[in-house]
This record gives structure tokens, C-alpha cells and sequence, in this order.
């Protein structure tokens, strides 16, 4: 197999290739059903790769990659297994192309928010229902000495 490539879009204006040599592969047994060879075959793939050390993202991709993908790291390092196919290569495959995608939705930058102002009406009813609101506590209390 040979590097990951991730197409350009958004956070990524000239797309993104990983060299093979930043990428770990293991293989293992895969679980589950498979007829003769599923004993004697390693299918499963986990594929690793290090974000704090590779040199394909730039320091600003790399902070955003870092946090975006916080929960799914152990340290700095991506890890991906594929399990689904009984062809360890489709299995190296779906690892590549899932690696591509997740580097690629965590790239994207978060829209800047523009601050709104709340509309005339909005206020409006904001205040009627409390207005409203304070009526009906008022009705609840117990009556004064009069």
C-alpha cells in the first residue's frame, strides 16, 4: 500500500498526502465467521498514526487535528482498525480510506459566528410571557391582610 491521500477541500486548500512511512500497520486474527481460513488468517488491520510527529500537516492542522480527534487518540497517535472484509488487503484499504476521511472532517474550520441582535418582536414576547408568568405567581400567593 502506498501513502493516504486526502483531497482538498476546506482546511485543506491543496489536499493532504501522508507518506507511507508515517503509517504503522499490525495485523491480527479477525473475529467473528469465516469459513476455513478464518483460524489461520490475519485480516484485521490496525492501522497508527502519530499526529504530534508527522511532518504532511502544518502546526495550525496539527492543533486542530489534535483536538478535534482528542477522544479517539491514545497520546498523539491515531489508531484505526478494520475488521469488515475477509481480504486483509480490502481490510488495509478501509483503514486508509477512514484515516482520509476522519484527517479530513477534522481539518475543516469552525465557521466564524457573527454576532445577532434579537429581533423587535422576540422581545416582545419575551417580556408578554413574563408579564404573563408573573400574574399567574401572583394569583398563587396567599392573599394580604386587607
Amino acid at each position: 500500500m502506498d501513502e493516504v491521500i486526502v483531497a482538498a477541500g476546506p482546511g485543506i486548500p491543496d489536499g493532504l498526502r501522508i507518506p507511507a512511512a508515517e503509517l504503522t500497520e499490525q495485523f491480527s486474527r479477525s473475529p467473528g465467521p469465516g469459513g476455513q481460513s478464518v483460524n489461520t488468517t490475519d485480516s484485521r488491520v490496525q492501522l497508527r498514526f502519530d499526529l504530534g510527529t508527522t511532518a504532511s500537516l502544518t502546526e495550525a492542522q496539527r492543533s486542530r487535528a489534535l483536538e478535534r480527534l482528542a477522544p479517539r487518540l491514545v497520546g498523539t497517535e491515531l489508531v484505526i482498525e478494520a475488521s469488515e472484509h475477509r481480504s486483509q488487503w480490502r481490510n488495509r484499504a478501509a483503514a486508509r480510506q477512514r484515516l482520509a476521511e476522519l484527517l479530513r472532517e477534522s481539518l475543516i474550520p469552525q465557521p466564524q459566528r457573527r454576532a445577532t441582535k434579537p429581533t423587535r418582536g422576540s422581545q416582545r414576547r419575551r417580556l408578554a410571557a413574563k408579564t404573563q408568568r408573573s400574574q399567574l405567581k401572583q394569583t398563587r400567593r396567599r392573599p394580604g391582610p386587607e
